[in-house]
């Protein structure tokens, strides 16, 4: 066998994103920590329920690799309560600013489905938009056209049936995209949904097919941190689930993976550390 013929696919995407004039290279995957302005997420240590809290919280996560900061103040988990606008609006504005005083140049992703949520943010540097929902509020691409704002196109489903998951996900992307091209959005990243209306069959289906999405040419986010899909596969809670949280991450990672959102972000980047030894020469 001729071994210097031998191709390390997964190494070959070299997306970058440009946030806001800030560029992230992903020739190497990056890390995104989760900060939460919320009462009730799931997992309780990544709720930043006070300013001094939420900056706490940053400080640590750029401390230890994080290149991206996610900020949220709506509370995804199921059974969650529906806030209003008013009180999304209430518990992330005072952060955001916070936290763009004490980190000036830090990468702020906001999630958020609300376009009205990212307009409010918009004179504190919305850097990324993160948006769960599947594009349900179309408005939110007219708030981030032409800013050079990337935007995290997540798969939700209002319902778990489906014929073939890998498929069907990747069909939701194409139209999403043909909508997305309308605006003036520098970059999107795609984001499975491990989790949303899926089951633990559909979630493993997808991690193993992480790949197949790449002929989609856009970086990848990969969300399964401390979720279902592993505690209850380990019978165990989220408290509990930081290792099994690490080897999906590594899996994913080898199927190319771009981004891993977790709330433990020294974990997330000691994985990537180990994952790019093999990329070396």
């Amino acid at each position: 066998m001729n071994f210097s013929a031998v191709q390390d696919t997964i190494f070959h995407h070299k997306f970058t994103l440009n946030c806001r004039g800030k560029v992230i290279p992903l020739s190497t995957p990056v890390v995104m920590g989760i900060i939460n302005c919320t009462p009730d997420s799931f997992h309780s240590d990544s709720r930043a329920q006070t300013i001094e809290a939420a900056i706490q919280m940053a400080q640590k996560h750029l401390n230890d690799g994080a290149a991206i900061l996610d900020i949220g103040a709506y509370s995804s988990r199921p059974g969650a309560e529906n806030i209003s606008l008013e009180e999304e609006l209430n518990r992330i504005v005072p952060v955001v600013k916070a936290l763009r005083e004490k980190f000036p140049e830090a990468i702020f992703s906001i999630d958020t489905f609300r376009h009205e949520v990212v307009e409010a943010l918009l004179p504190f540097g919305v850097d990324m938009v993160n948006d769960i929902s599947g594009l349900a509020d179309e408005k939110i691409l007219e708030v981030i056209a032409g800013k050079s704002i990337p935007y995290v196109l997540m798969h939700n489903s209002e319902n778990a049936n489906y014929r073939n998951v890998t498929a069907q996900v990747y069909q939701f992307f194409q139209k999403k995209i043909e909508v997305i091209k309308k605006y003036k959005i520098t970059d999107v990243v795609l984001d499975l949904g491990f989790g949303f209306a899926k089951t633990q069959e559909h979630n493993f289906k997808l991690l193993r097919n992480v790949d197949f999405f790449l002929n989609q040419n856009l970086p990848i986010l990969i969300g399964v941190s401390r979720k279902s899909m592993i505690y209850k596969t380990l019978n165990t809670t989220p408290a509990e689930a930081l290792n099994g949280t690490t080897v999906v991450h590594s899996i994913a990672l080898m199927k190319g993976g771009n981004i891993l959102r977790v709330h433990d972000v020294k974990e997330a980047k000691e994985a990537i550390d180990l994952f790019n030894k093999m990329g070396e020469k």
